[in-house]
């Protein structure tokens, strides 16, 4: 078996934890301020934030998971107040993706200059030109294709 060693950690000369730093904090959209600390203070600081920020993704990662279980025994449950209580508590909207496709029929007019557009392709400027668009946040176009162009 193959013995791992860790690597040792390397201290620079100039480290030193007691040395007073003045660094900036910034405050979302207010003024920044100037703050002066010791480094151990700082590196403390630095060490708690990760540690926070490491509980946040595993709580938002639980609270995924709470969703997921919701939203699938939702439609069934016969104690939706209770899975909606749980959702308004966590902060889950109560939404389902549902895949769709449609059919639209699109009839119009196109002006065309006899002398410049003589050989204009009626079926190509069609299919170069129509599309398609929702007004509505929740509804996602993912693909159009236009087909059947004709001249009446």
């Amino acid at each position: 078996m193959e013995e791992t060693t860790t690597p040792a950690v390397t201290v620079p000369d100039t480290y030193n934890a007691n040395l007073l730093v003045t660094y900036k904090v910034i405050h979302g959209y207010s003024d920044a301020t100037y703050e002066t600390d010791k480094v151990a203070s700082i590196e403390w600081s630095l060490h708690n934030g990760r540690q926070s920020q490491k509980q946040v993704n595993m709580y938002l990662s639980k609270i995924d998971s709470v969703k997921d279980i919701i939203t699938e025994a939702y439609a069934d449950s016969d104690d939706q107040d209770t899975l909606r209580s749980i959702a308004e508590a966590l902060d889950i909207e109560l939404t389902r993706d549902v895949e769709w496709s449609a059919t639209i029929e699109v009839s119009g007019t196109i002006q065309l200059d006899l002398l410049a557009d003589s050989d204009t392709d009626i079926e190509s400027e069609i299919y170069d030109n129509l599309y398609v668009e929702s007004q509505n946040g929740n509804i996602e176009i993912v693909d159009t294709e236009v087909t059947n162009v004709r001249e009446n």
